[in-house]
């Protein structure tokens, strides 16, 4: 009797609540469904109302306040909570009705009826309690309770789909192992399709609002792997839905992303072969039992598996492991295939525009495989399909790019992305200098081919220039410069062509480095291809002498600009091999008629100022026993090498560009240099003894060393006592050297001063006595008495004059000028 007024009060409360449950009568009624599943384990008629109940806790829950909402919060998140756990309940009824629960309160449909005096909580408010409660973490360990009954596990599934929108739920899921779990059921029986459905999405859910790393992470067991390849290959065999094929593309992204980490089993599992043997089934036409019977459509959602696989090549091809790979299953044959011109309306039944991207992607990949499988490379001749390819690229045939694709970028229109990945290619395996690679494109008139193809596109910049255009460049300079680096006969072939094209390069408007578009890295290709192609070959280097090249890397760095100046100094020394460059050097001017020298100069006082070398406010020597050593060198200590390591000193040389331009002015050679001033001296005085004062530091290196591990015999004390005296007293005498420089500048602009304080007084001199001769003429036309005393004295000056010796019949002239009318002298 006890057990039927039970259930007649359950039936009851459930009457009362049917519009929704009050916040503050919630922790109760959770309390009522905890001691209805104690009951329901007894007596399976209190199923039912424990049903009831549930169910009410779907409905929106009731608020009597605004404030109720977070005063009750804590209650509420509890209460939720328990919902989760009382899927222990061992009842397929109340665990459906569980999940049922949890996917209402994603409805958002506002209640039909409400409480007297109360309003409904906000939408929102049970998915954040649910947050709070950490439901999810106890649905995701629930899925083991319902591995065996599939209905159960369905809406399981469903209530974690929903649950897996938020960020939160998602790494409360990943606590509990979701990624791992939801993987290994989902090659489980289900006609529905909704399993494989429900784990795809929610493990898509993870992997956009949890760290992928972790995902990846849980799915790399062997097997996940397997469970994963499985699914894969049914939807793949027998899948002929659309759905079914979207749901196979969503699957491969998660392959490709367990293919990313190198822990995952993919190789082992026999998952990457599968995968490997897809993407090359069309191209390469040869029957595997991998994929026997299976007949792929030119769908879109097979359209968009095709770009996939070759995306998993790329992926697969950071692998070691899986090189053999690639290498057994006809990579390489697969991806050449699509070397080759395009033809309309497109190839097998793509459309032109899908051909096309098809197409760019496989030449894409086959810039990532092609290092890997050189000796594949060469069988396949895919040099000369390269090269074909690319003279169709620069030919006149018709073709109107889609440009509509990632890889497409820029060529719509035109063949740019085909060329552009092209030279990507011919770049991947050249960069390895494989002498068999090199020389089969050379013997095929590439460095001629090359030439043109960089005239095409420089031509093509001239109307607009653009990055992909900058790029395709680049990559061609660079091939250029790989192929002819250590080869005569190349540079020679190079040489006239190749320089009128490289002098506009150099001859770049400054202004464009900073454009963004790679004008920078234009700039170096080009200074690479002229060291690797100009120097070393007299015929190249004299035309480029002649096209005054010279002067252009000069002007280049007087920029200044430090990432420039080390290369440029590098090909200027190099130049000086060449007798005839050091005229061309000494003649160049720059703004305000500076000298190389002075630019020389300047700049090394600059790298000075970067290293931290310690110099007074003239230049002069500070630190005698460590003239030339920076801040950095200063702070490390001596550290005990051995003899086949550079010690610190020595590494310092390649580190900056003081060696560069020591050698270039001594090429110049110190004396007689042109355009300097007394600071230009002082700072030459310690450029002329740079390589006393580098061998002084390795001196000082080995005595420190010395002394770290041994105790020297008195000679050789001695010895090593003078050797380290001696950079100090060079140090000093330079010191001395450059004070005498200064102090003769400036006696020299003392006395400069002095010459020039005389000049002005005698011009200031000169202005007076101009000044007084005016105010005397001024006197004589305003003042009649001064005119007259003028007079006289302008008389007796005339008499006095006259000789006293009266000479013999003499003629005597008068002075005056008879019919003056004026008080100075007549203008004729």
């Amino acid at each position: 009797d006890l057990e039927k007024e039970q259930l007649k009060t359950l039936k009851k409360v459930v009457k009362h609540f049917e519009n929704g449950l009050p916040l503050r009568d919630l922790a109760q009624v959770i309390e009522i469904l905890n001691l209805c599943a104690e009951k329901t384990n007894e007596q399976e008629a209190f199923t039912e109302p424990l049903c009831e109940l549930i169910k009410l806790c779907g409905l929106p829950f009731q608020k009597k306040k605004l404030s109720d909402e977070v005063s009750y919060s804590v209650a509420v998140s509890k209460s939720i909570a328990q919902l989760g756990y009382l899927m222990r309940v061992p009842s397929s009824q109340v665990r459906i009705q569980i999940c049922k629960c949890v996917v209402s309160f994603y409805n958002t449909e506002p209640p039909r009826k409400l409480l007297s005096g109360y309003q409904p909580t906000s939408a929102n408010y049970k998915i954040q309690m649910a947050e709070l409660g950490g439901l999810a973490e106890t649905l995701v360990l629930s899925l083991a309770l319902v591995e065996n009954q599939l209905t159960e596990k369905l809406w399981v599934l469903k209530a974690l789909q929903h649950l897996s929108s938020s960020g939160v739920n998602c790494r409360l899921m990943m606590k509990a192992q979701a990624a791992s779990r939801l993987c290994l059921y989902l090659n489980g029986v289900d006609p529905s399709g909704q399993l494989v459905f429900r784990s795809s999405e929610i493990l898509w859910n993870l992997l956009e609002n949890t760290s992928k790393e972790e995902v990846v992470n849980q799915l790399s067991s062997l097997e996940c792997v397997h469970a994963l390849k499985e699914v894969f290959v049914d939807l793949l065999m027998h899948g002929f839905r659309h759905y079914d094929r979207q749901l196979r593309n969503d699957l491969l992204v998660i392959a490709t992303l367990l293919a990313e980490n190198p822990a995952a089993p993919m190789i082992e599992s026999g998952f990457a072969k599968l995968l490997i043997v897809l993407a090359t089934l069309a191209e390469v036409k040869i029957p595997n039992p991998l994929v026997k019977g299976l007949k792929l459509t030119y769908s879109y959602e097979d359209f968009e598996m095709k770009k996939l696989l070759f995306n998993v090549i790329g992926v697969l091809s950071k692998d070691p492991c899986a090189i053999q790979l690639l290498s057994e299953n006809d990579v390489m044959p697969a991806l050449l295939y699509y070397v080759k011109p395009n033809q309309k309306p497109g190839f097998h039944d793509w459309s032109a525009a899908q051909y096309e991207e098809l197409q760019l992607h496989a030449i894409a990949i086959l810039a990532s495989v092609a290092p890997l499988l050189v000796d594949k490379y060469l069988s396949c001749q895919a040099n000369t399909l390269l090269l074909l390819f690319l003279e169709w690229c620069i030919g006149q045939d018709p073709f109107f790019g889609q440009g509509n694709s990632f890889h497409g970028t820029g060529g719509r229109g035109n063949k740019l992305a085909q060329m552009r990945y092209s030279l990507r290619v011919l770049r991947s395996v050249v960069s390895l200098y494989d002498d068999a690679v090199n020389i089969n494109l050379c013997d095929q008139g590439a460095v001629s081919q090359l030439l043109d193809m960089l005239k095409y596109a420089a031509n093509k910049s001239k109307e607009k220039e653009d990055a992909i255009l900058l790029e395709i460049q680049a990559d061609i300079l660079f091939l250029l410069s790989a192929l002819c680096e250590n080869d005569l006969h190349r540079k020679e072939l190079f040489s006239y062509e190749g320089v009128d094209i490289l002098i506009p390069f150099i001859q770049m408007d400054p202004k464009k480095l900073y454009s963004g578009l790679g004008h920078n890295c234009l700039l170096f290709s080009a200074l690479d291809c002229l060291w690797s192609c100009v120097i070393g070959c007299y015929i190249a280097e004299d035309y480029f002498l002649e096209k005054q090249g010279i002067f252009l890397l000069l002007d280049l760095l007087a920029l200044k600009q430090k990432n420039l100046c080390n290369i440029i100094l590098g090909i200027l020394v190099e130049f000086c091999d060449n007798p005839k460059t050091t005229s061309h050097i000494s003649t160049w001017r720059g703004e305000k008629d500076q000298t190389a020298a002075n630019l020389l100069i300047q700049l090394w006082r600059q790298e000075e100022l970067d290293l931290g070398v310690k110099r007074d406010r003239y230049g002069r020597i500070v630190d005698t026993k460590r003239p030339i050593a920076s801040s950095f060198q200063k702070q490390q200590e001596i550290i005990p090498m051995p003899a086949n390591c550079p010690s610190f000193a020595i590494m310092e040389i390649t580190e900056n560009t003081r060696a560069k331009l020591y050698s270039l002015l001594c090429k110049l050679g110190f004396e007689n240099l042109s355009g300097l001033s007394a600071k230009d001296f002082v700072t030459l005085a310690i450029i002329r003894r740079y390589i006393d004062f580098k061998v002084a530091e390795v001196w000082s290196e080995l005595c420190a060393e010395l002394k770290e591990e041994f105790r020297p015999v008195e000679s050789d004390e001695e010895a090593l006592k003078v050797i380290s005296e001696i950079p100090e007293d060079t140090g000093k005498m330079i010191a001395a050297l450059q004070t005498e420089v200064l102090e003769s500048q400036h006696h020299q602009e003392i006395q400069e001063e002095e010459n020039t304080y005389i000049k002005i007084q005698a011009i200031h001199k000169q202005r007076q006595m101009v000044n007084k001769s005016w105010e005397n003429f001024l006197t004589r036309t305003s003042n009649y008495e001064a005119l007259k005393k003028a007079k006289r004295l302008q008389e007796k000056s005339i008499e006095a004059s006259r000789s006293k010796l009266k000479t013999q019949n003499g003629a005597l002239h008068s002075t005056d000028i008879k019919g003056l009318g004026t008080t100075v002298s007549n203008p004729r």
